[in-house]
């Protein structure tokens, strides 16, 4: 038999019992609609944690304290209190360091901040000159911390504009203003520009202070949370990196690397620990949603089963009239990869067309890649073969005088 007159009279079959048919593709179709829609939030996702990342500076380096203890109990990364003032200094002067161009000292946490009768726990960076360059921060009003304003312990900030929107509201501009940080008046002397991000430590939602001020006046504390450095360029990442870790290693009295009491990053590690973390979760998501194309799987096997039943008769018919065994299997398998075909089709649309309204809800992205619809399309077709091939098979074996006996 042809090729188009088996898909003719697959869909004519098929057409018998529309209800049954519109439920054995409905499974189908939430199954390729969920793994087109989660791949693609995946790959948006990864995309823009890869763009904030690198919106940053490809030629970034950010040192970090290591694990806090106390005891034998091992604390979390980031909490010991090794860095200080004096690393960043020395990193600045030092001759073993000749791949760094800028050196930002940093120290931050969360304190309360209250604008009028608005107020918001808000992580406060106290900076130096220094970070707007490393960091890549830009102004859309007033002006950033001054060398003179960290040595004097100035009370002024530079606020993000999601905090600036939080404390005085949409559309004001918020220099000139005061605010009180724990307790302290605060003269708001800069807003930065918008550079994405959401979540509690997105610089979109930070406040920054002198370091002085944030570490004498409002934490008392004389050590840093972290130490971000510009390298010449991005080809002299990894001798940056070298420099540095030695030049600390000396200065903090130790002898082996693996015992180091800070960490150094690179972009190039916080890309690759991004990715993985945004490929982990879009793997586990992907997961879930194939198990909705098993059970849509197991219900196409299932409405194929029950038409090889009903149609014991005909198929008696056909095969007392010289039918071959691959002419029975190939028309049931028809009708199976036709449902699975046309379900994954649909479900690759509505799966393009609800990741289209989370980007637009969430203002990310819109990413499909066509491998993701290419496997859409193979995983389909693969799922009508392989839980059509058992029904096909069965039809096939039915012996003609038994099936015209059939009641």
């Amino acid at each position: 038999m042809k090729s188009s007159k088996l898909i003719k009279t697959g869909i004519k079959n098929l057409f018998i019992n529309k209800m049954r048919t519109f439920l054995a593709v409905l499974g189908i179709v939430v199954g390729i609609g969920s793994v087109i829609a989660l791949m693609s939030m995946g790959e948006s996702s990864k995309q823009a944690v890869e763009t904030r990342i690198q919106s940053i500076g490809s030629n970034l380096l950010t040192v970090s304290p290591g694990f806090s203890s106390s005891g034998n109990v091992r604390g979390a990364q980031g909490g010991a209190t090794t860095l200080t003032s004096d690393d960043a200094a020395a990193i600045k002067t030092s001759s073993q360091v000749t791949t760094v161009k800028n050196v930002s000292p940093e120290y931050s946490g969360r304190a309360q901040v209250v604008a009028g009768r608005n107020n918001s726990n808000s992580q406060v960076v106290g900076v130096e000159p220094a970070y707007a360059l490393v960091r890549k921060i830009g102004l859309t009003a007033g002006s950033f911390i001054t060398q003179q304003q960290v040595q004097n312990m100035s009370r002024v900030a530079v606020i993000g504009p999601e905090a600036a929107q939080d404390l005085f509201g949409e559309g004001v501009n918020p220099v000139g203003q005061t605010i009180r940080i724990s307790g302290k008046s605060f003269q708001v002397i800069g807003m930065t520009k918008e550079k994405g991000g959401t979540g509690p430590t997105s610089q979109d939602n930070s406040i920054f202070v002198p370091l002085t001020t944030a570490q004498k006046q409002l934490f008392g504390v004389a050590h840093l949370t972290s130490i971000a450095l510009e390298a010449e360029s991005e080809a002299l990442m990894t001798t940056a990196q070298n420099q540095v870790g030695y030049l600390l290693l000396e200065r903090h009295k130790l002898t082996d690397p693996l015992s180091a009491d800070f960490r150094i990053m690179s972009q190039a590690d916080i890309l690759e620990t991004a990715a993985e973390v945004t490929g982990t979760f879009t793997s586990l998501l992907t997961g879930i949603a194939a198990i909705s194309l098993l059970v849509g799987g197991i219900g196409i096997m299932n409405i194929m089963l029950m038409s090889v039943t009903e149609r014991t008769k005909e198929i008696g018919l056909r095969k007392a009239l010289g039918a071959k065994e691959k002419t029975i299997i190939a028309q049931f398998l028809t009708e199976s990869i036709i449902l699975t075909f046309s379900g994954g089709l649909i479900g690759i649309v509505l799966g393009l067309i609800g990741f289209y309204v989370y980007t637009i809800v969430n203002d990310s992205a819109f990413v499909v890649t066509v491998g993701s619809i290419g496997l859409a399309f193979f995983v389909a077709v693969g799922i009508g073969i392989l839980f059509g091939w058992y029904p096909a098979r069965k039809a096939a074996n039915l012996q003609p005088i038994e099936a015209l006996r059939y009641e």
